[in-house]
């Protein structure tokens, strides 16, 4: 009788994508039935760009059963509401994008829409001003999230700053403790069946030979399977996301640990400063047509909150996705598959989409096309709508800053987001996703943020009793600054849960929701 399921999965690559993966395969599969063997070499260095998160991870957590505590301490992770975008605005300004919704939906009608009107009388407030989870940052506040709907405290979410080599490693021992078999060694050779061209086995330097039946490609930028092995092509986004560099480099930490990520805006892109327990993770993503590497470092030292820890390492990457990133009996997961620059803090989150997909479609031996298809449609239809949330940030950049955001304000983009944008200009709506990432409040965050207003608002809205309106508004900024004073700090609340004095009572998530 041919045998039908998978006996042996064979993951190449260690780092988060590798461990992620083997973490999530061990608690879904039966290891009776199906052994997981990850290879990978301590010779080869992890990224380790991607230390902060969106609230998507948790949903990873709480699959596995990680104890939220335990995560926090073994990962040295702080609490995350949101991204700061410094000199990113309208103008230079700052702004948020916050883990949560801008005030109150009223009579049915959008928030932003009152905002708008009230912003066209001459009301001067920003729409910063709304967000829980935006006050909370600015007050360096955080509680956990509330489960009744009628709570202002339902009304956002959180996500961590964690140490990206530290999860890995405490994912390792979950792994391990589960029945995932490690192997160490560099790959020398791929074989391949003659055949059907399936991949039947990776071969170390040493000769040892590892046969598998599904194999997951986590070897990073190198996609040492599914573009090396199989030869898939590569499809280049950087005229659109033109950043092909970064230098990371840890610092002190001093102080009190904010609550929110920082990306600030240089001459040829952005810097990053990620706040955990025992340091700030830094780094300064660029373009090395505008910018040289000594003048990237430069600024990237001479713009350290703290001292710093080690010398700056430097990255080359280019973004873009392979074509498929299910190809034969090859899954590609995290970097093999496609790179997003970390401006959103999406990696992590697109390593979860393709894990979570992986385990929906499982295969047996017969490898359908259909499942393949499937996979490919899912991963690559997130991607791009990923990416054209990162080209937004750039295209509403301000042209006068320097060469490198002239490109960018001037560079022509994909026919999705401009349809997009031209909605929200005519309308002041936005044109919803069945399933995705980034909704509603997050689109409105960064047009807004960066000085993109609609043209027209909803006309219901502009029959509407101003003074009526600017006193419900004002009572919310008063409402909403009462429940952040109410909150202990960040610091504080950190401290209590670390301590044993506080525990999650945060509502279930799923993987396209906020909550």
């Amino acid at each position: 009788m041919q045998q039908k399921s998978i006996r042996q999965i064979v993951i190449v690559g260690g780092g988060t994508a590798g461990w992620m993966t083997a973490a999530a395969l061990s608690n879904f599969i039966d290891p009776k039935h199906c052994q997981i063997t990850l290879v990978e070499s301590e010779q080869i260095g992890t990224v380790g760009v991607g230390e902060a998160t969106i609230p998507h991870i948790r949903v990873f957590n709480q699959m596995l059963g990680i104890d939220e505590k335990d995560f926090l301490t073994q990962t040295q992770a702080t609490f995350k509401l949101g991204i700061k975008f410094c000199g990113w605005g309208d103008q230079g300004q700052d702004y948020f994008h916050p883990f949560g919704a801008h005030g109150f939906e009223i009579d049915k009608l959008p928030f932003h829409q009152y905002w708008l009107h009230a912003r066209n009388q001459g009301d001067t407030s920003a729409l910063d001003d709304y967000s829980f989870s935006i006050t909370a940052a600015k007050n360096n506040k955080f509680c956990f999230p509330d489960e009744s709907s009628n709570s202002i405290y339902s009304s956002f979410s959180y996500a961590y700053h964690l140490d990206a080599n530290l999860y890995a490693q405490y994912l390792r021992t979950y792994s391990e403790q589960r029945g995932v078999k490690r192997v160490t060694g560099l790959i020398a050779e791929v074989a391949k069946n003659a055949t059907d061209g399936f991949v039947t086995s990776v071969i170390l330097n040493d000769g040892q030979q590892i046969k598998g039946d599904l194999f997951i490609d986590c070897s990073g930028f190198r996609s040492l399977l599914i573009n090396k092995a199989l030869n898939v092509s590569f499809e280049d986004w950087s005229h659109w996301l033109p950043c092909n560099s970064a230098i990371a480099v840890p610092c002190e930490t001093e102080g009190e640990p904010l609550a929110y990520t920082q990306s600030i805006a240089h001459d040829a892109g952005w810097q990053w400063q990620i706040p955990l327990q025992h340091r700030i993770g830094n780094g300064h993503v660029f373009c090395s047509e505008f910018m040289t590497k000594e003048q990237a470092q430069d600024i990237l030292l001479n713009n350290l909150p703290a001292a710093p820890m080690a010398e700056p390492k430097q990255l080359h990457f280019k973004t873009g996705m392979h074509e498929k990133s299910w190809s034969k009996n090859c899954v590609a997961i995290g970097l093999s598959s496609g790179f997003l620059e970390p401006l959103e803090s999406t990696s992590i989150y697109l390593i979860q989409l393709g894990i979570y997909k992986l385990m929906e479609l499982l295969p047996d031996m017969h490898f359908s096309s259909v499942d393949e298809d499937e996979f490919n449609r899912v991963v690559k239809d997130e991607y791009l709508k990923v990416r054209d949330f990162l080209i937004l940030h750039y295209k509403l950049s301000d042209p006068n800053k320097s060469p490198f955001w002239r490109y960018c304000h001037d560079m022509p983009i994909p026919d999705s987001l401009e349809q997009r944008m031209a909605l929200f200009k005519e309308t002041g709506y936005f044109s919803e996703y069945s399933a995705g990432l980034f909704l509603t409040p997050s689109w409105l965050s960064v047009f807004i943020g960066q000085g993109y207003f609609p043209d027209n608002i909803d006309p219901r809205v502009e029959t509407l009793n101003f003074d009526a309106v600017s006193k419900q508004l004002q009572n919310m900024r008063h409402y909403l600054q009462q429940s952040v004073d109410a909150i202990p700090t960040h610091k504080n609340a950190l401290n209590a849960l670390l301590k044993g004095q506080a525990h999650s009572h945060s509502a279930s998530l799923n993987l396209y929701g906020r909550r």
